[in-house]
């Protein structure tokens, strides 16, 4: 249920193919990283951050989800820092969570990756029009994760985030230039989306009703965003500073969130 509602194609990206062919794969892929999330959270990195070209502007995606992610591991009992850039990091201060700035990656139990750019199998780093991203990228914790045996997650919605080298051969099938812009670097889980944020929210819904406590109840989508609006964080596919995610108004956002909320509850009673 949770993973076909954070899938809603409403976008028309080629998404909902993408995922349902994954799912074909990984039916279990919600529970799998609600699982280890629950079995790692002692001091988790979260990532988050994509530039996008030509003005290299963070966009609105991802650093919400990021920020309800910090907060479910903290509810949770563990520890949590973000690794972001530094606009994102503006918007999200008010909001109290501690950044991680030249993070040593030995030290976390588990790295989250959430709508951040992972590279391609040409090195380089786009966006989902086929735009290079020349800004600094963050997929390196992701890759010294992995070579240290860290648990890792990846969520993403175009094919070009870290942790999508996990279904590249179905990046190329269903995402428009999915063979010039799928990234190549894999993490342990991936959790698909048709908005990284709503992957963000799915997995904070799976793993509440696997923990049976509500780690979501008291978010304020519309409140987030604006903060990341007013920090100068644009709409990726606007790229506008807009309050909206991904081109879809703030207020279908707010009812994907309620919707989630009253799954959680209904699971919980």
């Amino acid at each position: 249920m949770i993973g076909h509602l954070i899938n809603t194609d409403i976008g028309n990206r080629g998404v909902l193919e993408l995922y349902l062919d994954y799912r074909r794969q990984n039916f279990n892929f919600l529970h799998n990283s609600a699982e280890m999330l629950l079995n790692n959270c002692e001091n988790v990195l979260v990532i988050t951050g994509f530039p996008i070209p030509p003005m290299q502007q963070a966009e609105t995606d991802g650093p919400p989800g990021a920020l309800a992610v910090y907060r479910a591991v903290e509810r949770l009992g563990g520890k949590a820092e973000i690794l972001t850039y530094p606009e994102v990091k503006n918007a999200l201060e008010p909001f109290g969570p501690r950044f991680a700035s030249a993070p040593e990656i030995s030290d976390y139990s588990l790295v989250i990756a959430i709508e951040t750019p992972g590279r391609a199998s040409d090195g380089k780093y786009y966006s989902m029009s086929g735009l290079e991203i020349t800004r600094e990228t963050f997929d390196w914790a992701v890759i010294k994760a992995r070579e240290l045996g860290i648990p890792t997650i990846g969520i993403g919605d175009g094919g070009n985030e870290a942790g999508m080298g996990k279904i590249r051969e179905l990046v190329k099938k269903h995402i428009p230039h999915g063979e010039k812009i799928g990234s190549v670097v894999e993490t342990d889980e991936l959790i698909v989306s048709a908005v990284s944020n709503w992957g963000a929210y799915g997995l904070i819904a799976q793993v509440s009703i696997e923990s049976g406590k509500n780690l979501f109840g008291n978010w304020e989508e519309r409140r987030v965003t604006e903060a990341a609006v007013g920090a100068g964080l644009i709409d990726g596919v606007s790229k506008k500073i807009e309050v909206s995610v991904d081109g879809i108004s703030i207020g279908l956002h707010e009812k994907m969130v309620e919707l989630l909320k009253g799954i959680i509850q209904e699971k919980l009673r």
